[in-house]
C-alpha cells in the first residue's frame, strides 16, 4: 500500500476534564476510544453519548488565520482539539484513511469549533471559525503512538478523490457528475436543420 505525506503533527492536547485548560503532550497513545487521558476517551465528554468523536484534528493554518484576522490567540490548546496539523486540507481527509504517527485513522465528519469556544469569542468570530472547515473528527482504525513532528500520511484517499485521480489519468480534467457537459464537438449534431 502506497502512502503520501500530506501534513505534519504540530501539537498534541488532551482535555483532562470539563472547561479545564488542555494538557499539552510531546506524544500520546491513541486507542479505538480516543487518546489516552482525554475525557472523551474516558466517556466523560459532553457529547460522548451522542456524538462519538474519538480524535479531533485542527488545521494550524486556521489557527494562524484566527490570530491574524481576529487577534484571537488559540495557542496552548484553547482551540479544544486533540491534534494540530499543518500542511493538509482536513476536509480532504473525510472518508480517507491516514496514518498519524503509529496510529491509523479515518476522517468521519467536519468538526467546527465547540460551543464553549464560540461562547468565548463571540458570535461573529465563532461563525467565521465554524465556516473555516478547519477541523475534523476521526475514528481510530489501528491504535498507536503519535508524537509532535510525526507525518500525516494518506494511505487510502476518499472515494471522491480517487475518482478525480482516475479521471485525470484517463486524460480528462472534468469528472462525470461534476456538472460539466460533455466536450463540445466541432461537428454539428445530426438533425440540426443545417444542410
Amino acid at each position: 500500500m502506497t502512502s503520501e505525506v500530506r501534513g505534519r503533527v504540530e501539537a498534541l492536547y488532551t482535555a483532562p476534564s470539563k472547561a479545564e485548560p488542555m494538557a499539552s503532550h510531546e506524544a500520546v497513545s491513541v486507542a479505538p476510544g480516543g487518546i489516552e487521558g482525554d475525557r472523551y476517551a474516558d466517556g466523560d465528554g459532553f457529547y460522548s453519548a451522542t456524538d462519538g468523536c474519538p480524535v479531533t484534528l485542527v488545521d494550524a493554518a486556521v489557527l494562524d488565520d484566527a490570530a491574524r484576522e481576529y487577534d484571537l490567540d488559540l495557542a496552548g490548546g484553547r482551540h479544544r482539539r486533540n491534534v494540530v496539523v499543518r500542511g493538509v486540507d482536513l476536509a480532504g481527509l473525510l472518508d480517507a484513511t491516514f496514518e498519524l504517527g503509529g496510529a491509523e485513522l479515518r476522517g468521519t465528519k467536519l468538526r467546527p469549533p465547540c460551543a464553549h469556544l464560540a461562547d468565548l469569542v463571540g458570535d461573529d468570530v465563532g461563525d467565521a471559525l465554524r465556516e473555516s472547515r478547519g477541523g475534523i473528527c476521526a475514528d481510530v482504525l489501528s491504535p498507536g503512538r503519535v508524537a509532535v513532528g510525526d507525518d500525516l500520511r494518506v494511505t487510502e484517499a476518499n472515494p471522491r478523490e480517487l475518482g478525480r485521480q482516475i479521471a485525470r489519468r484517463l486524460g480528462g480534467d472534468a469528472v462525470a457528475g461534476d456538472g460539466d457537459d460533455a466536450a463540445a464537438s466541432d461537428e454539428e449534431p445530426h438533425g440540426s436543420g443545417h444542410e
